[in-house]
């Protein structure tokens, strides 16, 4: 955890700001390595507070090996420890995490602040950290692939259990404890599985849709170990397959094969997206591309960068980003095929190996 507080501290140096209280849950895993629900960071440039309360006293002392703990018994205790924080540490600049800080709790700091006589200005600082949390170290790599494993391992699982009689919310199940037998802590969001028609919505719910025969099934579904998120969509079909499913399919595989095979660093995420979006423009589905072609993932589902034709975040060894193009055709259904891939100093990675075989036997 130490090199990634030093990169924080670089970054807190040239904003000119004196610490930064950190408020974001996943930020505050990033930085400490503490998995509790309750807590605070201080980060100055030579003191890692973690302020937190009784219940994670003994866990955070052996979690965050890095952090002094702190013990506070409520966010108000918080608030008025700020003032004492400030003024022992001398801080005079003090950045803070807009995305996560109530009004409520702004409001309150400046109050104490103000009554305090404390001088100290607070800045408002957006994507600090989540910038550094873009690059994955190898231990984070590590841990993205062992949850892709899981997602390719529960996705082989669950073929020969198939049928057309089965609905959506029980193949779901199937792949839950599929994962979760293979070492998942957890799922990294709620599985989709959208059969026939439910499959032109991209995040449709898995419910009591029968799979039935003929018809695209989307299965979009991920594991998380500790802490980290795998993602992955694949679609199938049960028994034979027309014309149309074949030509969709191959449109979405082929615009996948494109991207994943011009991606590189130094990429922008608008020309990564408009590789495989111009293929599937050119065969005459444009319109029914309407997401974008990926995101990263890590401690979040959905973080940066983004490949998107919205954006133009820039692509950089170490980001770990889904490559998931699709089609979805109202009253028809949809196709979408996902992988996860690590973007490495001359190209990618791709972590996902499950099939993309998409005719199931019956």
């Amino acid at each position: 955890m130490q090199h990634r507080l030093e990169r924080l501290r670089q970054a807190l140096h040239e904003r000119q700001l004196d610490a930064l209280i950190v408020t974001n849950p996943l930020n505050r895993r990033y930085l400490s390595g503490f998995t509790g629900s309750a807590g605070v960071l201080l980060i100055l440039a030579d003191h890692a507070l973690l302020l937190s309360d009784f219940r994670y006293e003994s866990q955070a002392k052996v979690e965050a090996t890095n952090f002094e703990f702190r013990l506070i018994v409520s966010d108000s205790a918080l608030t008025k420890m700020l003032p004492e924080l400030i003024q022992e540490f001398g801080i005079q600049k003090l950045g803070f995490e807009a995305s996560t800080v109530s009004v409520a709790q702004f409001s309150g700091w400046r109050k104490a602040l103000a009554e305090a006589g404390s001088q100290v200005q607070l800045f408002e600082t957006e994507g600090l950290v989540e910038q550094l949390r873009q690059l994955k170290d190898a231990s984070e790599i590590e841990l993205l692939r062992r949850a892709v494993a899981i997602g390719d391992e529960a996705f082989a699982a669950i073929q020969s259990l198939l049928r057309p009689t089965m609905r959506e919310r029980e193949v779901a199940w199937e792949l839950e404890k599929a994962m979760r037998e293979r070492g998942a802590e957890g799922l990294a969001f709620e599985i989709i599985v959208a059969a026939g028609q439910n499959g032109a919505r991209p995040h449709a719910r898995a419910g009591d849709q029968e799979l039935g025969t003929g018809r695209p099934v989307v299965m979009d579904f991920g594991a998380r170990v500790e802490g980290y998120h795998g993602d992955m969509t694949r679609t199938v079909i049960l028994g034979e397959a027309d014309e149309q499913f074949w030509t969709i399919y191959n449109t979405v595989l082929e615009a996948q094969r494109l991207a994943e095979a011009g991606l590189r660093p130094g990429m922008n995420g608008f020309d990564a997206d408009a590789i495989a979006r111009d293929h599937i423009k050119a065969a005459g589905y444009g319109e029914q591309f309407g997401h974008s072609l990926g995101h990263g993932v890590g401690l979040a589902i959905h973080e940066e960068p983004r490949l998107s034709h919205l954006r133009q975040d820039l692509l950089s060894p170490g980001a770990v980003v889904s490559v998931e193009p699709g089609i979805y055709v109202p009253d028809w259904g949809g196709v979408r095929i996902e992988d996860l891939v690590v973007i490495t100093d001359t190209g990618i990675e791709v972590l996902t190996q499950a099939s993309k075989e998409p005719v199931v036997a019956i």
